[in-house]
């Protein structure tokens, strides 16, 4: 697991990169919330999309609803970032493109992306890259 801390717009980001699965449950996410809260002191945090589980991204096992829950309860806005244009379901583009209009989940293409998201700059100039 690699970790940076970037700075834009006065937001500091923890950006996460790791090749193992560092999310695969509820307790999983729970640690690594806490893990980068502690030693990054960040709220802010983008995680690669293969860190996480499959099944996170099959709407029907709740897994993706009951970890992103738990950012929202600890504080901490979260986006995962990575090519997503092997995921077919309907519901799951739906559920990405919602998260991309809110302020706390978000779904990007890249890491530049998912930083902007997070500090607030694409606020300035976005397009969502999510269509239903």
């Amino acid at each position: 697991m690699e970790t940076e801390v970037v700075n834009k717009n006065n937001v500091s980001v923890a950006v996460i990169h790791s090749d193992e699965h560092l999310i695969t449950d509820v307790q999983s996410a729970l640690d690594l919330i806490m893990s980068v809260k502690y030693e990054t002191g960040c709220t802010n945090i983008a995680l690669n999309k293969s860190a996480i589980v499959d099944d996170f991204f099959i709407l029907s096992t709740c897994m993706a609803g009951e970890i992103l829950q738990k950012f929202i309860n600890y504080g901490v806005r979260f986006a995962i970032y990575g090519d997503f244009s092997r995921y077919t379901s309907k519901p799951l583009k739906d559920f990405m493109y919602e998260s991309n209009r809110g302020k706390d989940i978000y779904f990007q293409p890249s890491v530049s992306r998912a930083v902007d998201k997070l500090s607030g700059y694409s606020k300035l100039k976005e397009k969502d890259n999510f269509e239903r």
